[in-house]
């Protein structure tokens, strides 16, 4: 898929379908899923039903007719936020859907090619894929290399390379083979495809309640309940307050399930499930797929983050870095000779010292069909590799090598030289500043060391400042020795390192975090990262990795970004905080609605002499009416959800700071604001409503 479309906030489609999946989400089978809404929706049936019965009696109010217009509004905008929130996932399917085609695939039987349909493959088919074309389901490289278009998937135009045995073998359906040959072993069945799984969670059609949104539905539900009861005994108290003062006081049903509804928490009740999905949606924006929304909400809470050094925090192939010459000979000859031990190396060590010899003399590539010369390859028996450059009889003129300081020394002894000392001190020096030395001999005799270095990424110090700010301390995992991996810890700016790091280390160190209470997030690319994935809280899988990866983490980076994991961080803080703020809010706004119903509607209680009752005294708005209090309440009510749509999507701002500081801010705006800006509204309905003679 194509980086995730910014779809705007008012885009005229996805309004059209939210606004006819509003009316649709009126389903009574719906609504109970939301018990604080379902209670507003039996609330709108009985108002309605007392409406027709009024028109059938003859004794039509336009007081209840408007109650039950706002509660049905109440309803909508309800609904409403919830559909534009799975609209935009909707978007987002649509466009992956358009990768799916049941393209023919050359499936391997025995010895024979035989082509089929895609959607005919099964789980654990071999197939063959050449340049031009496309991988017909998921799978697995066995054999080959090639490179590879995932710009479907990730958005990324670069090609990317995929080999067979290592951890980049993992390839995507929908991808199309660029250049050379693969076999490739089929891992999903059709219909169970990572893009069929990425079409299912961007639409919200497997998205699962977390158990913070389980445990703030409860919350909601037995605050529904308390105020439930609070209004059903407010109508004996009204009859019996009636027969000792002579005062009546006004308490249909339509006041009464106003009142009901204004005090539940109904704004965050409409909005919960809208804050939810949209938190989703805005880690897929960022090329993100996340399996539930638990992960996300988990995402929010990381206090340890263990990170892979190479690929992740480096580059991942080492590359030359300089040259360092031994004594009588100068940089650029030993860049020249170099060079030449280096031309028939196609490893990407052995192209950087050829871009290195060019880049610092100048030194051209040069042309060796012309020259009568042996390729001496590397084998894991000699550690070195080189050419030998020979006279037209087939006799050895020059001999050049270059390999590990261990093996090339004892080569220089076996060839009756001294291997120098200034060599050897800077083959341990090269050593302890986390870097590889390769040394370099010419006839039998060193000539000089070239760096290899395993270059951390750019910026990624800063990133974990940031990390670190946000209180999540960082562990690089690797394989190298203490000195190296102490080295390359101290210039990426980890908190911590294992050195020498075996699978069960990784495992191990996660649970011991988890042990003593923290929330541990794992990001790997292997298939031995997926023990750790797996058991990690949030396990963040890079996309170019392998099959085993991608299926145990919880999360795919599709754009294999290792710093990734701040935005991830973000996002997950920002839909705590935003669903935190908006409880806030709704709970305050009740404060509010209680000071603008009960007053009014109770002001004449125990009123003496014709003079205003007790009650009146809260009546601190002056609401012209017990009716208008009523109305304006349910106006704002409705209002308020419209209000905070734009919120609940876009998620409340986020910054790196302390719980304690966001904890004040959000009591400061959505506490304090939650109390005041409903006194100001309402009396502004209050004033509108009776200017129009609403009531």
């Amino acid at each position: 898929m194509k980086r995730a479309k910014n779809i705007g906030m008012f885009d005229k489609e996805l309004i059209g379908v939210a606004l006819k999946d509003s009316f649709i989400k009126l389903n009574p089978k719906t609504q109970l899923k939301n018990p604080v809404m379902f209670v507003v929706f039996v609330g709108a049936i009985l108002t309605t039903i007392l409406v027709i019965q009024d028109l059938i009696n003859h004794s039509f109010s336009g007081f209840n007719l408007q109650i039950t217009i706002w509660l049905w509004f109440t309803l909508l905008f309800a609904n409403f936020a919830e559909s534009m929130a799975e609209g935009r996932g909707k978007a987002q399917a649509d466009s992956l859907r358009k990768l799916k085609t049941n393209s023919y695939a050359r499936k391997l039987e025995g010895d024979k090619e035989v082509q089929v349909l895609a959607n005919d493959l099964h789980k654990g088919d071999i197939v063959v894929c050449e340049a031009g074309d496309i991988i017909p389901l998921d799978g697995d490289v066995i054999e080959g290399i090639a490179t590879i278009d995932e710009s479907a998937v990730t958005g990324e135009s670069a090609p990317v390379i995929r080999e067979s045995g290592g951890d980049r073998s993992a390839v995507t359906g929908g991808t199309k083979v660029l250049s050379d040959k693969i076999i490739v072993s089929i891992v999903s069945d059709p219909g169970h495809s990572f893009i069929d799984r990425m079409i299912a969670l961007v639409e919200g059609a497997k998205r699962k309640k977390t158990p913070n949104e389980i445990a703030l539905s409860i919350l909601l539900s037995g605050l529904t309940i308390v105020f439930l009861l609070v209004t059903v005994t407010l109508q004996p108290f009204a009859v019996y307050t009636a027969s000792q003062s002579g005062e009546h006081v006004t308490l249909t049903l339509p006041i009464l399930i106003s009142l009901l509804v204004c005090l539940i928490p109904t704004t965050i009740g409409g909005l919960l499930s809208a804050i939810g999905i949209s938190g989703m949606d805005r880690l897929m924006s960022k090329n993100v797929i996340a399996k539930s929304g638990r992960a996300v909400e988990a995402a929010g809470d990381i206090d340890v983050l263990l990170l892979d050094k190479t690929g992740t925090i480096t580059l991942g192939n080492r590359m030359a870095t300089e040259f360092v010459p031994t004594a009588g000979v100068n940089e650029q000859q030993l860049a020249d000779i170099a060079q030449l031990s280096s031309l028939s190396d196609d490893t990407p060590e052995g192209r950087s010292i050829v871009v290195l010899a060019k880049e610092k003399f100048n030194i051209r590539g040069r042309e060796l069909h012309d020259m009568h010369v042996n390729f001496i390859p590397f084998t894991a028996q000699t550690r070195m590799s080189g050419i030998d450059i020979l006279n037209k009889e087939g006799e050895v003129i020059k001999s050049i090598r270059k390999g590990a300081a261990e093996a090339i020394k004892n080569y220089v002894e076996s060839q009756n030289n001294v291997y120098p000392e200034d060599i050897d001190k800077a083959v341990n020096q090269i050593s302890s500043e986390g870097s590889t030395p390769l040394v370099v001999t010419e006839d039998g005799k060193v000539v000089g060391v070239i760096r290899l270095k395993d270059i951390v990424k750019g910026g990624i110090r800063e990133r974990f400042a940031r990390l670190r700010k946000m209180g999540i301390k960082t562990v690089m995992i690797t394989g190298d020795n203490p000195l190296t991996a102490a080295a390359i810890a101290a210039e990426a700016g980890v908190d911590d390192f294992i050195a020498e790091a075996k699978p069960e280390d990784k495992l191990g160190r996660i649970r011991q975090e988890q042990a003593d209470g923290k929330l541990v997030g794992m990001i790997g690319d292997g298939t031995n990262d997926a023990p750790a994935l797996a058991q990690a809280d949030v396990g963040v899988a890079m996309n170019t990795g392998t099959q085993a990866a991608r299926e145990a983490g919880n999360m795919v980076d599709l754009d294999s970004n290792p710093t990734k994991l701040i935005e991830i961080v973000e996002t997950g803080k920002q839909l705590l905080m935003t669903r935190g703020a908006l409880t806030t809010f709704s709970i305050a706004n009740d404060i509010a609605k209680y000071f603008a119903i009960i007053p009014a509607v109770f002001a004449g209680v125990y009123a003496m002499g014709g003079a205003k009752g007790p009650l009146s005294v809260l009546n601190i708005m002056y609401l012209q009416s017990p009716e208008s209090a009523v109305l304006s309440s349910v106006i704002f009510n409705a209002l308020i959800i419209v209000a905070l749509i734009p919120l609940a999507l876009k998620g409340v701002t986020y910054r790196p700071e302390g719980a304690t500081v966001v904890l004040r801010r959000n009591i400061l705006i959505y506490g304090l604001g939650g109390v005041i800006l409903p006194f100001i509204a309402i009396k502004a309905i209050d004033l509108l409503i009776n200017f129009l003679h609403l009531v």
